[in-house]
């Protein structure tokens, strides 16, 4: 019996539900509000900036820099096993500030990773979910 394990799959609820929706057509969209337009991410039932709770899904460029990274050498991260040491990134969308989400890459690419390195989304397939990821340009 294998100790790999699969990686971990989104659970979309009533509010996130659009954002893997659009992930599983390869688009990148984010939550952004009505009233002042202010990008929202992870989604959530009201804005950040203004507490209104009318928020749409809108696309964006996919385009970023990295804002910070950590190489991981654990292990034992469920689904992950095979892959260590990896990096975690935290990624800046170009458009707001701040804007930031979640991705990883395989260690090869540890020379090219770099705070402010340009980056673009690309899409993860996981068999039921495709997860946004980025990579560096």
């Amino acid at each position: 019996m294998s100790d790999v394990r699969a990686k971990p799959l989104p659970t979309a609820d009533d509010v996130s539900a659009p954002f893997w929706e659009a992930a599983r057509e390869r688009r990148l969209m984010i939550q952004r509000c009505a009233a002042c337009g202010y990008y929202n991410h992870p989604p959530r039932s009201w804005c950040d900036a203004c507490l209104a709770q009318d928020l749409k899904f809108e696309p964006v460029s996919g385009h970023g820099k990295i804002y910070s990274f950590t190489v991981m050498h654990q292990r034992d991260v469920p689904g992950f096993e095979q892959e260590a040491p990896f990096i975690n990134l935290v990624v800046e969308l170009n458009e707001q500030p701040l804007l930031l989400m979640v991705s990883n890459l395989p260690v090869s690419e540890r020379e090219r990773v770099r705070i402010g390195a340009a980056v673009t989304v690309d899409f993860e397939n996981r068999g039921d979910a495709v997860v946004p990821q980025f990579r560096v340009v």
